[in-house]
């Protein structure tokens, strides 16, 4: 550890700051570490890996399955076909009908979003790994499609990593085009009273399309993983450290303890860029209503009947509200590149943005397990990657926002797709302008809830790490399941994290 039990002139500077670069304070100790050369001391974390292959295994099922269907789909109604999931004789109950297909899209996103975290975590443990092999490894999170190891052609550099931003951002956008509503004639009616029937329905080449862009990125992170030599597949940074350090890929500095990380760029540069997300969304919303204020005095089909009020304020409700339209031409493939062309420019930036977060997130976790050294049951360096999910607030917060901000967005930019018959008769793109503004709201909820965590400082004699690999292997002297940080028996005035019960250990 790098703190000093009698504070110094120079201590009195703020320990908690996230981290980015080395921007180092260096002090020097007697600590000696042990490390034992006979046997792993770290955990390679292979329950873990069998949770990530059992995820992508499954998230290459469901591609598959997006891919047959609408393989099956094209082949029996062309381009502009669809499958009808159930047909509701009611035809006129068109607000349950929305429910339904919302309830369905709410669903897609939070599949795609287990897919591509299950996706994620296998390319940020190969990520994680190549960068390591390269000596170019600094922090245990890094945001794993905005860094890459080097070669053009590695699985892990920066082209199949810029691939795969893509195929992120068509996952998200082709969930917005696959539900749609069909209307059918049914035959079997009498001529003069023909039965009329409506249902919810899957459009085939979004359908094709989210299921070859979730596959892609399966294949990219099983080369990736097969393309490095995974030490150990914990995402606890302690684990991470002591393999590195058992495999001389890092040296704890001897006769050295550092006192913490104190560099704010990165952190700062996503909090910026949430926060630009937000300002954006806002100038959306408030394009749209200028757009509105234009066309709806004229005898144009842009803008709807409706002035924006509290009354036509509205979340999921099918009655009169605010909002501008636009047509495009046909149901072809050229209509249906312009379609994606469209989403995943407006859709891009808020998948990137909540890519961005998952650095705060897990920067802030990793954190946190490290603090647990001054606690009285200890740190253990062993964390599930599952359990966190569920037990950590602010990586809950982020699985769960993802989907449901991914499904508010597509409630907001709503493609207006209608089928009938099984086939899709023309797209319309609406933009409701209280929907908008609700997403804006729950993006600035977001915002303000993540620049809070990343900014907020711990006020304690513990030195900041934030899962800064070579603070930790200094800040270590002895490697065990369990580890305290304080001053040890023999007297040595400095901190470090090591096996002994027998230490003094700060309060925080």
């Amino acid at each position: 550890m790098a703190a000093s039990s009698k504070p110094t002139d120079e201590s009195s500077h703020p320990y908690d700051t996230l981290p980015n670069d080395q921007d180092f304070d260096w002090m020097i100790s007697d600590a000696k570490f042990t490390v034992d050369t006979r046997t792993d001391f770290y955990d390679h974390s292979l329950t873990s890996r069998r949770y990530a292959l059992v995820g992508v295994a499954c998230s290459s099922i469901i591609s598959c399955s997006c891919i047959v269907a609408g393989i099956i789909t094209l082949a029996n109604h062309g381009v502009s076909g669809v499958t009808v999931a159930n047909l509701n004789p009611e035809i006129y109950a068109e607000a349950e009908l929305i429910l339904q297909g919302e309830i369905l899209a709410l669903a897609l996103n939070l599949i795609v979003t287990i897919c591509t975290e299950s996706i994620g975590f296998v390319h940020g443990i190969s990520l994680r790994s190549a960068l390591a092999s390269e000596s170019r490894l600094r922090f245990n999170t890094n945001l794993r499609l905005l860094t890459a190891a080097r070669g053009w052609y590695n699985p892990n550099g920066a082209l199949l990593n810029g691939i795969s931003t893509v195929l992120l951002i068509i996952s998200y956008s082709s969930v917005s085009l696959v539900v749609c509503f069909d209307d059918q004639i049914m035959p079997q009616a009498p001529q003069a009273s023909r039965e009329y029937k409506a249902g919810v329905a899957f459009a085939g080449l979004p359908l094709l399309i989210l299921g070859v862009a979730l596959l892609l990125q399966v294949m990219i992170a099983l080369l990736g993983m097969r393309a490095v030599k995974i030490l150990t597949w914990s995402s606890s940074p302690f684990d991470l450290t002591a393999a590195l350090v058992y495999h001389t890929q890092f040296t704890p500095a001897t006769l050295r303890c550092m006192r913490c990380v104190s560099d704010l760029d990165t952190i700062r540069k996503v909090v910026i860029s949430l926060w630009v997300v937000v300002a954006a969304c806002a100038g959306w919303a408030a394009l749209v209503m200028c757009i509105w204020d234009k066309y709806a005095t004229g005898s144009t089909d842009v803008a709807s009947l409706v002035a924006l009020t509290s009354q036509t304020w509205s979340f999921l409700s099918n009655g009169p509200t605010n909002s501008i339209e636009y047509a495009l031409p046909g149901v072809d493939l050229q209509a249906w590149i312009l379609l994606f062309v469209n989403l995943a420019v407006v859709q891009g930036p808020l998948t990137l943005g909540l890519h961005c977060s998952e650095l705060i997130a897990n920067v802030i976790r990793d954190e946190r397990q490290w603090r647990c050294a001054t606690e009285r049951k200890g740190l253990r360096p062993t964390m599930n990657p599952v359990k966190v999910i569920f037990t950590h607030p602010i990586c809950l917060v982020l699985f769960v926002a993802k989907p449901f901000l991914h499904w508010m967005f597509g409630l907001s930019f709503t493609i207006s797709d209608p089928a009938s018959d099984g086939k899709l008769t023309m797209f319309f793109v609406i933009m409701y302008t209280s929907r908008i503004w609700n997403l804006c709201i729950a993006l600035f909820i977001f915002g303000c809830f993540f620049t809070f965590v990343a900014l907020r400082r711990h006020h304690s004699p513990q030195p900041a790490a934030y899962g800064h690999v070579q603070t930790l292997a200094n800040l270590v002297d002895e490697w065990s399941p369990v580890m305290w940080w304080g001053h040890k028996e023999d007297g040595i005035p400095y901190c470090h994290a090591g096996r002994g019960r027998a230490i003094t250990r700060y309060r925080m």
